[in-house]
């Protein structure tokens, strides 16, 4: 089964260990193969290539939101995102 994160912040996922369905293969997502996409980025398991994790990346608010909240890693975003100038 595949695993979707919703909260890109949420603390701890890259750590987590998951268990390949397929295979039964262990592991966390710094362990997995991953393939980058505009709004998401999945995690397949490095064995089989099951598809284990689907991480949503945050658009704009759920970044500010976070960055207001404290986030380091948000904090760290907003800024590389303000500093890109706008037409």
């Amino acid at each position: 089964m595949t695993t979707t994160l919703t909260d890109y912040y949420q603390p701890g996922w890259r750590a987590q260990c998951h268990t390949c369905a397929a295979c039964g293969w262990q592991g966390s997502s710094r362990q997995m193969d991953m393939e980058l996409h505009d709004e998401q980025s999945e995690y397949s398991c490095p064995r089989c290539e099951f598809p284990m994790l689907v991480v949503l990346h945050p658009d704009l608010a759920g970044i500010r939101a976070a960055a207001a909240a404290g986030h380091p890693e948000a904090i760290e975003q907003l800024a590389i995102l303000d500093s890109v100038p706008r037409p």
